[in-house]
């Protein structure tokens, strides 16, 4: 029987720039490199809802990044793929903080 298991990699990044300007900069470069690589499923990024202050909302970041790729495997090729590499050398300068949360989904 085929593993129908997926990896959910959720990532919030806390930006040193928090403008919106550096935000949009985070979010496209999100969209350039780590989008459409092999075995992804879902991809998308944003920024904080800001409409959603409840108490329950975790509000220390401004970018958040959902990837869902269809097996461990595609996760793992992914962390050390060249788009995602060249992301990451282009964009750490602005962030803070970068918080992973990594999970298993679907059955």
């Amino acid at each position: 029987m085929e593993n129908l298991t997926q990896i959910a990699h959720n990532v919030y990044f806390t930006l040193k720039d928090k403008s919106p300007e550096a935000q949009q900069k985070l979010v496209e470069a999100c969209q350039k490199y780590l989008s459409g690589h092999p075995g992804c499923v879902f991809f998308a990024a944003g920024v904080l809802t800001e409409e959603l202050d409840r108490p329950v909302n975790d509000r220390a970041f401004q970018v958040a990044l959902h990837v869902v790729f269809d097996s461990l495997e595609s996760q793992n090729a992914y962390q050390t793929a060249e788009r995602h590499l060249q992301f990451i050398a282009e964009s750490k300068e602005n962030w803070e903080s970068v918080r992973v949360f990594d999970s298993t989904v679907g059955s």
